[in-house]
């Protein structure tokens, strides 16, 4: 048995300056910045989100600009393996802490390591 739920929104932007990217999100959803550099290297910002809210991230990129989903698990071999049971398939396995993988859509999101210790209301249960 594992748990996953949807985590982060990331919006992927292909910019020099995510400053700017990060002004216009949080004044278009309404929510305040929360950390403009997460990692100390201008790549990663998120939002202030509500607790029980999935986060909204903003990530640096160097391919074409969109928005993809993070779906967060405490056993990621389990969830990865339940996805790709329903036609997912995994494209890269990133710094040894996430999959990006790919919807039989075409839609590309990530699988990563549970990240919040927060009440999880919409906690999804695999059996």
């Amino acid at each position: 048995m594992h748990h996953s739920r949807l985590s982060n929104i990331v919006i992927d932007c292909d910019t020099d300056d995510l400053g700017t990217a990060i002004a216009f999100w949080s004044q278009a959803l309404g929510k305040p910045v929360g950390n403009a550099d997460q990692d100390g290297d201008g790549k990663y910002a998120d939002l202030q989100m509500a607790p029980d809210e999935p986060r909204i991230l903003l990530q640096k990129v160097d391919h074409a600009s969109r928005v993809h989903l993070d779906i967060e698990t405490d056993d990621l071999d389990a969830e990865v393996a339940r996805l790709e049971g329903l036609g997912a398939r995994r494209i890269a396995f990133v710094h040894e802490r996430w999959w990006v993988m790919e919807a039989p859509s075409g839609h590309r999101f990530c699988v990563v390591r549970r990240e919040r210790d927060v009440p999880a209301p919409h906690l999804n249960r695999w059996d």
